[in-house]
């Protein structure tokens, strides 16, 4: 069960202040250098902690973690059944794994799913795991490890939709329509609550990617804008509990949202494949 603000009884929240271990509301949190804290401790000064290891960091992103090491797995998968070295040519598990309208078609519906785990190089995989650790660290704490696997497979789906949107006979592979909707549910929670310095940020990152993905060889345009439209929709569904629209039991009503986002997209990609 939810926890719910200890200054806001009706409100439910997956933030607890990082000082006094507290639940938290948006309208509670004050962004400190240490996380998020309530209105008492965040008047208080500082204290240096020492000794904060690993254990701490996994348990405040745990989807994060395992999420990458998913990849990472299916990155090792590709290469075992490679032509040889770290390239992925020949790979059985792409030939049988990766995204392709054709064969979604006939009924291999779960390629939808896993195309979103492989990659085409350890560049690729590189890059989108870096993005994944930088961003699952910031929003997965900040709404809860439920609505944050929802934005991410909403996401990826989306990307999916997208990918065959725009080229159903093409094979693609890649975690970015997942990234680029965390990129935009991130930027849309920062935005709704008030943490503009984050926002403008993420949004500058945002865009620098997306003007690479237009023209560039080898990028699915489709999957990456599918992604961060599912990622915007999430974030506003969000947004809206927060400021109280979606009625007392926001959190279940949110996440209702994210898995609708997540089963339209796979509906959508179904039906143009």
């Amino acid at each position: 069960m939810a926890e719910t603000c200890y200054r806001h009884p009706n409100r439910e929240t997956g933030v607890s202040c990082s000082n006094c271990g507290r639940p938290i509301c948006p309208d509670c949190m004050t962004p400190t250098p240490v996380g998020m804290r309530c209105p008492e401790c965040a008047s208080q000064r500082t204290k240096v902690v020492r000794g904060v290891g690993e254990a701490s960091l996994l348990s405040g992103a745990p989807a994060t973690f395992v999420l990458i090491a998913l990849n990472a797995a299916a990155f090792l998968a590709e290469i075992a059944t490679g032509t040889g070295g770290l390239a992925i040519r020949g790979s059985s598990v792409v030939q049988e794994f990766g995204l392709y309208g054709p064969l979604v078609a006939e009924s291999e519906w779960y390629r939808l799913l896993t195309g979103g785990f492989l990659h085409a190089s350890l560049i690729h995989v590189g890059f989108n795991m870096f993005a994944l650790f930088f961003l699952g660290r910031i929003l997965e704490p900040s709404i809860g490890t439920p609505r944050f696997l929802g934005v991410y497979f909403a996401s990826l789906f989306g990307g999916a939709f997208g990918a065959l949107l725009l080229d159903p006979n093409a094979l693609t592979i890649g975690a970015s329509g997942a990234i680029f909707g965390i990129f935009g549910a991130t930027f849309v929670i920062a935005r709704g609550r008030g943490f503009d310095a984050v926002a403008s940020s993420i949004g500058v990152v945002l865009l620098i990617n997306l003007a690479l993905s237009f023209g560039a060889a080898n990028i699915s345009l489709g999957g990456h804008l599918g992604g961060l439209a599912a990622g915007v929709l999430c974030g506003a569904a969000i947004i809206a509990g927060d400021r109280g629209r979606l009625g007392e039991n926001r959190l279940a009503v949110e996440l209702a949202v994210l898995v609708g986002v997540a089963l339209l997209a796979i509906l959508g990609a179904l039906a143009i494949a």
